[in-house]
């Protein structure tokens, strides 16, 4: 069990995915988008309309299948279907880019007998070049024959919308409401271009809860602003980034509202689905070798605790030091004092780890090989007290290794 701070409850489904919850299936192929014969193309589809919500980047260039989701769910507020390729961005492609788009929807929409408009569309991997629509169109048309309700299912949708990333990231949890299981799931990719706003990332959760689109849209954003705007592995947000939630509500609970008993355990769950699934983008970060975790306490506000933890997970410097295993506690502060943010240069706690590096803005003796090998594990935590408030946060991000320039510098070929 996991228990969150607001004293829900609920189960960690160890072998879960997003075919879990209730009426859901996946799958996924290859028609030809990668040069490997990775899967490039899959699908998550409800075989009831979904209620469905949406998040998205706030890059100023936003590819064509942002435009097709955000009409998709505008125009009902529930979806059937997201259809997701990998391997070409469709971004940066004008109006045939766009027609394409419309088209991967409406032919998708066809093939499952469901109006076009409850298609949701997204794309993933390289800007600014025109999709290969014979390829798409194939893969489109023998897709719903690969679509399952299984973990197969659901293994082959996140092989088709990974691009750079080493591994797939799904997770699924349980809990139960108005005496009725309900079980809320997710799963995303991301490796490179990650920074907080919708970090490039994309992100998919199903839940067979039964709930409104309002509701569904304010539970996501709340999630999102603490989970995925809280990661960074580079400091580039994309222009493709979304995280597309469904809510098929077959699990028969009463429809959930902000004074629904279960609302906070359901918002706990939905919170902790993303948190993983951000964390696991942060860890599998280009050319990452480990994780970095930066918790900020003592701030004047939250907003404040955020962006001061913001800064510092996304300080070049701090990510190469984590990456020398190097305890310079300089850089950290340095990043702390330009956050822009109201702070007390008399008062400022840094650990690494349980290792003390600064107390009141004064140098502690620390043993330098203790906390040498303490910075080459495999998940490094940064803890900075303020002490001039209430405010607190977590961000997420990885160091920065060679591997990373190796990986972006040869990207398109």
């Amino acid at each position: 069990m996991v228990q969150d701070n607001t004293t829900a409850l609920f189960t960690v489904v160890s072998d879960g995915s997003i075919t879990t919850p209730q009426g859901f299936s996946a799958g996924g192929l290859h028609c030809g988008l990668k040069k490997t014969t990775r899967h490039d193309l899959g699908a998550i589809v409800c075989e009831v309309p979904a209620t469905a919500a949406g998040v998205y980047t706030t890059n100023a260039f936003q590819a064509a299948p942002l435009q097709v989701t955000r009409e998709s769910i505008a125009a009902g507020g529930v979806l059937r279907a997201v259809l997701v390729n990998s391997g070409n961005a469709n971004a940066c492609t004008g109006k045939q880019g766009e027609a394409d788009a419309y088209e991967m929807s409406a032919r998708f929409a066809e093939s499952i007998g469901v109006s076009k408009d409850q298609v949701a569309v997204a794309s993933t991997g390289v800007i600014g070049e025109l999709l290969k629509m014979d390829n798409v169109r194939n893969g489109i048309d023998g897709l719903p024959a690969r679509l399952n309700g299984s973990r197969t299912g659901a293994d082959d949708f996140c092989q088709a919308i990974l691009t750079t990333d080493l591994v797939q990231k799904m997770v699924c949890v349980e809990l139960e409401l108005d005496g009725k299981r309900v079980s809320v799931a997710g799963a995303a990719k991301g490796s490179g271009m990650i920074h907080p706003n919708m970090a490039t990332m994309l992100g998919f959760v199903t839940t067979d809860a039964a709930i409104g689109s309002e509701a569904l849209q304010l539970l996501l954003r709340q999630a999102t602003d603490l989970t995925f705007n809280m990661i960074t592995v580079d400091g580039d947000t994309s222009t493709n980034d979304m995280l597309v939630a469904m809510a098929s509500g077959l699990a028969g609970n009463n429809e959930l509202t902000e004074a629904h008993e279960g609302w906070a355990a359901f918002a706990a769950a939905i919170r902790y689905v993303c948190e993983v699934l951000a964390k696991a983008i942060a860890r599998d970060g280009e050319g990452a070798t480990k994780l970095v975790e930066v918790q900020v306490n003592g701030a004047v506000s939250d907003d404040s605790a955020q962006a001061i933890a913001k800064t510092v997970i996304g300080s070049s410097l701090v990510k190469s030091a984590v990456f020398g295993a190097d305890a310079n506690w300089g850089r950290i502060i340095a990043a702390v004092g330009r956050a822009g943010q109201p702070v007390n240069p008399e008062t400022v706690d840094i650990r690494l780890g349980d290792i003390w590096t600064l107390e009141q803005s004064r140098p502690v003796a620390f043993d330098e090989e203790i906390a040498l090998e303490y910075l080459k594990g495999d998940t490094v935590v940064i803890r900075v007290d303020l002490h001039n408030g209430e405010g607190k946060a977590t961000a997420w991000g990885c160091d920065l290794t060679y591997d990373y320039v190796r990986i972006n510098a040869a990207y398109r070929t």
